[in-house]
């Protein structure tokens, strides 16, 4: 009775390695569908009937600093600059951006920009924005801290549109908000 058992294993073990090396492999796929899946801090890119995944991280904002360019009675206008981390191991391109800043945590501005950044792979990039503060629309208390040049407390929140560089993957859209102190100072020519 054990050589029975025992044949009847080698013969189950050899019908299943018989099936699986005839087996055939998966079909090729010329053209992969490319499906972009947004998560808060990480967007996958999975292309369909393939196993390939690309995963990409999230770029970085952040304000570097803010200037004062001209300071008149009622109106200031400032520069701020904006710093894009780019984590990833491919260049990103910002295609466009809608944002809104405020200053110790009252408005002190909104826009919208196009075509605005390159950013290499695994790298930094800076942007420029003007905008322009008008003291009977916005805080008098936020406008004197600005003028005093004292360090002031942003968060810069919107949303971007953001172009991996690399085939086959559309455009994205990511919101950001970030926060910090920054140095407001008068820009030399």
């Amino acid at each position: 009775m054990n050589r029975s058992v025992f044949f009847l294993i080698i013969a189950g073990i050899l019908v299943f390695a018989g099936v699986l090396a005839c087996k055939s492999p998966p079909a090729a796929v010329e053209d992969p569908v490319i499906e972009v899946v947004i998560a808060p801090d990480v967007v996958e890119i999975e292309a369909i009937e393939e196993i390939a995944e690309i995963v990409i991280i999230e770029p970085e904002f952040d304000i570097v600093s803010i200037f004062i360019i001209q300071a008149d009675i009622v109106v200031t206008e400032f520069e701020a600059v904006l710093q894009i981390d780019n984590p990833n191991d491919f260049a990103i391109d910002l295609s466009s951006i809608s944002y809104e800043l405020y200053g110790n945590r009252e408005f002190w501005a909104e826009g919208k920009a196009n075509n605005i950044l390159h950013i290499p792979a695994v790298s930094k990039g800076e942007t420029r924005f003007r905008f322009k503060m008008n003291f009977i629309d916005n805080s008098r208390r936020l406008l004197n801290e600005v003028i005093a040049m004292r360090p002031i407390n942003y968060r810069f929140e919107g949303t971007a549109h953001l172009q991996p560089d690399i085939n086959n993957v559309s455009s994205f859209l990511v919101k950001f908000d970030c926060s910090g102190l920054s140095e407001v100072k008068r820009r030399a020519n």
